[in-house]
């Protein structure tokens, strides 16, 4: 069973597409094929983390796993942090973010929207957008994915280590979105 299965196909809408107005411009991170191993997440052509794009996309397609396989993900999460692993109280950030709801991460594909219930379209893709402050501290750039069920963008911060790769620094992408469709009384 793939990682989406479970999820009831309905509707599928167009992506949020990014604000050009604001002066952001992104790129597009496309998965082919979904790893079901940290063997096959760190083969994928994105895992050599040489843009911050790439690490920034990664680092949803991570999230995605926690709700079917939290070790794995936990997992998934720390190679893209490097030197840097998560801490006790990381992980119960996480594990409290994924208490009512396993859908945001999901909401962040193309596709993947409230109504239908975030199930994204394929192939997978993540748009991941710059603008003229992302760069402002040296070796640190702060990026925005863009969610099928926010109105903003959220932010994911990397940081490039002496070996030259882009290390997931922070990330402010596992915060409330609107609901699926199928579990809101009012839509």
């Amino acid at each position: 069973m793939g990682l989406f299965d479970s999820i009831k196909n309905t509707a599928n809408q167009a992506f949020n597409a990014a604000p050009k107005s604001n002066g952001f411009t992104s790129r597009e991170i496309v998965f082919n094929n979904l790893p079901e191993t940290l063997e096959q997440f760190q083969a994928l052509p994105q895992a050599s983390l040489s843009t911050p794009f790439d690490t920034a996309a990664m680092t949803v397609l991570a999230f995605c796993f926690y709700p079917q396989n939290s070790e794995l993900s936990l997992s998934m999460v720390n190679f893209l942090r490097g030197p840097r692993p998560l801490s006790n109280m990381d992980i119960s950030f996480i594990k409290d973010r994924f208490r009512d709801s396993d859908y945001v991460p999901r909401s962040y594909f193309k596709g993947a929207t409230p109504q239908n219930d975030y199930l994204p379209s394929e192939p997978y893709t993540v748009k991941v957008a710059e603008n003229p402050y992302s760069y402002t501290n040296e070796n640190y750039a702060k990026l925005f994915v863009f969610s099928g069920g926010a109105d903003n963008p959220r932010e994911i911060t990397m940081r490039k280590a002496k070996d030259g790769k882009w290390y997931l620094w922070e990330q402010f992408i596992l915060v409330g979105i609107r609901q699926p469709d199928s579990a809101d009384p009012w839509a």
